[in-house]
């Protein structure tokens, strides 16, 4: 393995994780199907042993998401995002509190209340977007705060969180943080340079992104704190499979021309949108007019490719029955939950019944992919254009 720190990442995701050189040596790293490894003796620090522990076919994506997140340490490769959720969440001691905003993503609150109902900690959840009510609920006098997650932009109301103060305060109380950085990817947000100590990504959507593989990560610069995931993730059991490692390392080497066509895209039909008048609202940290686009700005590499749009009430129908009819009128744009893929989605989220009340029932998630953009606009379009048109609307 080469240090590849020094490249940009645009190149990193392609010139990672590559083999040694040599003549007749393989361009890519194989695929190793092995459940267990041989050794006898003790098995010391580095020893493969058996496949709970590790496997060749994990180690470039690891190598390669540690560089691009910038961590000085190989990032832990899981079986699903949510298998990284729980891993993070075992990091709570027995009886301690976590703060959490309110609009993660629905599976990571989900499994948060769920351990909270249980005892094993309390949870608090906040506005992520309002500093103040963030910053509150760290220093509150009733005992210490164990665990700040962190989620910017948010899932899926893409609330902007001030990152950089938040961090700075929890780091100054002691207080362990976790960014979900699925959204953004490293290369558009890096929370681990703005102070994170911990930094997770379901896989499954932009790194791996091709809608073929469930698998999420962990990534941090603390070995110590490492060395407790990866025996966390060998004792639980939430390993990849080798194909899926495989496809994800594959799926990387065109991040950065897929971040790049879709984020132009995305923008494009954001201001498209906001101005057609069967849309009540969109939701996009590009939008000048968007809450969190100042921070957005400052924060980011790009705005993202994810945006969501509110349908608004017209001809004695609900904007979520107008929300649905949108989505099922649809040709190319696919109606189907997850994000990140090279194939643009489109969902309603109040379809999940794991979603939150305080997201909008007319509420649409639109993942954009890299398609041409004047062919998922035409899409939108002649489906927004079939909907009645609202009195008056708010773009």
């Amino acid at each position: 393995m080469h240090d590849s720190l020094d490249l940009s990442p645009d190149s990193l995701v392609v010139a990672g994780g590559r083999p040694e050189r040599g003549r007749d040596a393989s361009v890519n790293p194989p695929v190793v199907l092995s459940s267990t490894f041989l050794g006898t003796g003790p098995l010391g620090p580095g020893d493969r042993g058996y496949g709970r522990y590790a496997n060749p076919s994990w180690e470039p994506f690891e190598e390669v998401l540690g560089q691009l997140e910038h961590a000085g340490e190989p990032a832990l490769l899981f079986s699903s995002g949510l298998a990284a959720v729980s891993a993070a969440l075992s990091l709570v001691p027995l009886g301690g509190t976590v703060v959490m905003p309110g609009h993660s993503y629905a599976g990571t609150v989900q499994m948060a209340s769920e351990l909270a109902e249980k005892g094993l900690f309390s949870l608090q959840l906040v506005d992520v977007t309002d500093t103040r009510e963030v910053l509150a609920a760290l220093h509150r006098e009733s005992g210490p705060i164990d665990l700040l997650w962190l989620e910017s932009p948010t899932n899926p109301m893409l609330g902007v969180a001030e990152l950089p103060a938040l961090l700075d305060a929890a780091r100054s109380a002691g207080i362990l943080t976790v960014v979900d950085n699925t959204f953004c990817t490293p290369l558009v947000q890096r929370p681990l340079l703005l102070g994170a100590d911990l930094v997770l990504h379901s896989v499954t959507k932009y790194l791996a992104g091709h809608s073929d593989v469930v698998l999420g990560a962990l990534v941090t610069s603390d070995a110590e704190l490492r060395a407790r995931l990866l025996h966390h993730r060998a004792l639980h059991g939430a390993i990849a499979g080798p194909w899926e490692a495989w496809l994800a390392l594959r799926g990387v080497r065109t991040l950065a021309l897929r971040i790049e066509r879709s984020q132009a895209s995305a923008q494009l039909l954001a201001e498209r949108l906001a101005r057609h008048p069967a849309v009540e609202r969109v939701r996009f940290p590009g939008l000048p007019s968007d809450p969190g686009h100042r921070r957005a700005k400052e924060q980011l590499d790009g705005f993202g490719s994810i945006l969501c749009l509110q349908l608004a009430a017209a001809g004695g129908r609900s904007g979520a029955q107008n929300a649905d009819s949108l989505v099922e009128a649809l040709r190319l744009w696919v109606p189907a939950t997850s994000l990140g893929g090279v194939e643009s989605l489109i969902e309603r989220r109040r379809r999940h019944l794991a979603e939150p009340e305080s997201v909008p029932e007319n509420l649409v998630r639109l993942s954009v992919g890299i398609e041409s953009v004047e062919d998922l606009w035409e899409d939108l379009r002649q489906a927004l254009d079939a909907l009645p048109a609202a009195e008056s609307s708010a773009g």
